[in-house]
């Protein structure tokens, strides 16, 4: 059975299109995430308002490509390391959640540290699971 894509006018389907421009959006909401909970951390503040709403929009950065990221593996005919790529898939979107879950019920300075290696941990996943992609694009 043969799957059907879109091609642009590039030549490329519509997965190495978008997902690069997906990446990058979700790697920059990590680091505005990641570089806010650093800046909490240094100036001893805790978790407020605007931190929550940067971790809502890295959330809908990262449910956005957990979406395209199942349609696509879904629909692939790629060889890829399937396990691992959904393993990571799913797994991203609850450590910036949790590590600010514990940051909220913890209050001292060493909880906005786990806020900045959580960020850190999203930001090497999101890239391996664009690794794991294009390996073998």
């Amino acid at each position: 059975m043969r799957v059907c894509r879109a091609v642009g006018p590039d030549g490329r389907d519509y997965a190495s299109r978008v997902l690069p421009w997906l990446t990058m959006v979700t790697l920059l909401a990590t680091a505005v995430f990641g570089l806010t909970a650093a800046y909490y951390a240094l100036r001893n503040r805790l978790v407020d308002d605007r931190l929550l709403l940067l971790l809502g929009v890295l959330e809908l950065a990262l449910l956005a490509q957990v979406v395209v990221g199942i349609v696509q593996g879904a629909t692939s005919t790629r060889d890829y390391e399937k396990p691992v790529f959904f393993a990571y898939l799913v797994t991203v979107p609850f450590i910036a959640p949790v590590a600010s879950f514990l940051a909220l019920k913890e209050k001292a300075r060493s909880s906005m540290l786990v806020v900045v290696g959580s960020a850190l941990v999203v930001g090497v996943l999101v890239g391996r699971l664009n690794q794991i992609w294009s390996a073998h694009a």
